[in-house]
């Protein structure tokens, strides 16, 4: 099934960059694979897919060592939720990407806790870009001060923007906010930041961002099924 669904969703990606003039190839997929197990990451591995986020710092790194130790290579794993301050040694020491910087002190601490032998962390500054009161990241008139800063510490490297906007109503509202998104991008990349990475869209709105710019989205139900999340205590 999950092997099904990696093909129905890269096509639904193909389709997308088709209408939008776009070639194909210039939108990667991320398999979101929190509360998901290992397994379910073998499986999409060995249907071809390599880039894998999670939300959940622990959860992450489980399944990062577990995999490592039964030999699945070239994994590229992307820490793809709000990441807390206390939070960023296991992310530094165990992820290839991290999309949830919205603040300098989590930069600074990614950056000191980074292991020398490891490549720089490749990462993005969240932009609440349409306000959302309950989420995260930087607001858009704060995003170049931060980038900037983010851009000049050591052991990381500023790749891009990341954006989780409310649910739109419909197709055009969808692609108005992800436009708001990729003209700070454009914006950024004119104060001499070379920028290369949108990450936006998700399972019911990646037709929308790959119209507006996008060229990474996170897809997770659409490739390994509903989610069940344990019951609060």
């Amino acid at each position: 099934m999950i092997s099904a669904n990696l093909q129905a969703v890269q096509a639904r990606i193909e389709l997308a960059c088709a209408r939008a003039g776009r070639p194909k190839g210039s939108v990667q997929l991320l398999a979101v694979s929190k509360t998901f197990d290992a397994e379910a990451v073998r499986q999409a591995w060995s249907a071809g897919q390599r880039a894998f986020g999670e939300n959940y710092v622990q959860e992450g790194v489980e399944k990062v060592q577990q995999l490592l130790a039964a030999g699945l290579a070239g994994i590229e794993w992307h820490c793809i939720g709000p990441l807390q301050s206390n939070k960023t040694r296991p992310v530094a020491e165990h992820f290839d990407w991290v999309h949830t910087v919205d603040r300098l002190k989590v930069a600074q601490r990614l950056s000191e806790q980074r292991p020398p032998e490891l490549p720089p962390l490749q990462v993005c500054v969240q932009v609440n870009v349409d306000g959302g009161p309950n989420k995260s990241g930087v607001l858009p008139e704060q995003a170049l001060e931060l980038a900037q800063a983010v851009a000049a510490l050591p052991r990381l490297r500023l790749r891009g923007l990341m954006c989780i906007p409310e649910p739109a109503p419909d197709f055009a509202s969808a692609c108005a906010v992800f436009g708001r998104a990729r003209a700070l991008f454009d914006a950024l990349n004119v104060q001499g930041l070379a920028l290369d990475t949108l990450s936006m869209g998700m399972s019911d709105d990646l037709e929308a961002a790959v119209a507006s710019g996008s060229t990474l989205v996170r897809v997770g139900s659409a490739i390994f099924g509903t989610r069940h999340y344990p019951a609060p205590a």
